[in-house]
């Protein structure tokens, strides 16, 4: 995943999400944007609508000017953002020959992805636009691992949403959650976060692989 686990851009999307609620007079806060974390953005404003009736072309002008603010506010984005212990992490797999691939529900991952100066380090790259069926339904990351000719047995999937682990967990990957047990407890490992972490933390059963 990227977001929470590359980087955190858990801000810019609440920022960009609280200036459009706040256009239209609906409450949002920090804590509303917590429930959004891993999905859709069009499941996102189903959760932020809370049931509230819309016309199909005003929910698309919302989701619009979402995604303007976003993109706005990810131009900040530089390698700095990377979060502590990712580049080591990344690069270590990378020369212990390990096959990445980055899979996330943002139609906006390769442009963050570009600007965290990463791009390059995956073998496949699934966003927003690669599959019909997001999070927490396992399509995209079974698209991922496919592009990489691996099954799902010989991947693992470092997430940091709930519905990213449960996506993982039913297309029969292993999972790492990144962040609290309370909300990752499904996970195969849990750690606060990549700092220190080494490739040898995470094995491959054989007889499974």
């Amino acid at each position: 995943d990227l977001d929470g686990v590359i980087t955190d851009t858990a801000q810019y999307h609440y920022l960009s999400w609280k200036q459009m609620a706040d256009e239209e007079g609906l409450p949002f806060t920090w804590e509303d944007n917590h429930q959004l974390r891993g999905v859709s953005r069009q499941r996102s404003l189903e959760i932020l609508l809370k049931g509230r009736s819309m016309p199909d072309e005003h929910k698309e002008d919302m989701l619009a000017r979402k995604n303007r603010y976003y993109q706005e506010y990810i131009t900040q984005v530089t390698p700095a953002d990377l979060l502590p212990g990712v580049a080591d992490f990344l690069d270590e797999a990378r020369q212990a020959g390990i096959l990445l691939g980055l899979g996330s529900a943002s139609k906006n991952a390769r442009a963050v992805c570009e600007r965290l100066g990463v791009i390059e380090l995956f073998d496949a790259f699934g966003d927003g636009y690669s599959v019909v069926n997001t999070k927490p339904a396992p399509d995209l990351f079974i698209w991922v691992a496919g592009r990489m000719d691996l099954n799902p047995r010989q991947c693992i999937v470092f997430e940091d949403a709930e519905a990213g682990i449960d996506a993982a967990l039913t297309g029969g990957f292993w999972t790492v959650g990144i962040g609290p047990e309370d909300r990752l407890g499904k996970a195969h490992w849990i750690r606060p976060g990549l700092d220190g972490a080494r490739i040898d933390d995470f094995p491959i059963p054989a007889a499974t692989a």
